[in-house]
């Protein structure tokens, strides 16, 4: 059997993410959502009443752009944001009841995506598959912020 290309899985694992998300981007794009949007909508039906910073954190992503997200939403209606009662230079978000509404219609358009995705596997491969992405997100992870390119040799096969 012939050896892969070096870094075929990774483009393979960026290209099937990227796919991914366009395809869910679209079905939200049917509710009124953008790409983003659904991940701050979420994180929020999780813990209502977080920070800018504290969602930009949970998500991975700089504070400028969580806050121009939630203001598309805020002004979409499906947030609303509300003084701190500690410190008034702080806001904390909130779903408006819209925004609640909305929520089901995110997670159905994630499980279509999903299923789609799965579709042809069966649960012990889809079980295989979730646990090992996991093991990925693990090793990427633990890695963050001290990565250079000659953390391990490379391994010949």
């Amino acid at each position: 059997m012939a050896k892969a290309a070096k870094g075929a899985t990774m483009a393979r694992l960026q290209s099937t993410a990227r796919l991914a998300r366009t395809v869910l981007a679209s079905r939200l794009l049917a509710h009124g959502f953008y790409a983003g949007q659904d991940q701050i909508m979420m994180a929020l039906s999780i813990e209502s009443g977080q920070t800018p910073g504290q969602l930009a954190a949970r998500l991975g992503v700089r504070p400028p752009t969580i806050t121009k997200t939630i203001n598309r939403l805020q002004t979409q209606g499906f947030l609303e944001k509300r003084a701190s009662d500690s410190d008034a230079r702080q806001a904390h978000i909130f779903l408006t009841e819209r925004g609640a509404d909305a929520i089901r219609a995110i997670e159905k358009s994630v499980r279509k995506t999903e299923k789609q995705a799965m579709r042809g596997l069966d649960k012990k491969d889809v079980k295989a598959f979730a646990k090992m992405l996991s093991r990925i997100e693990a090793n990427l992870s633990q890695s963050l912020g001290a990565v250079t390119d000659d953390d391990e040799p490379d391994e010949e096969e």
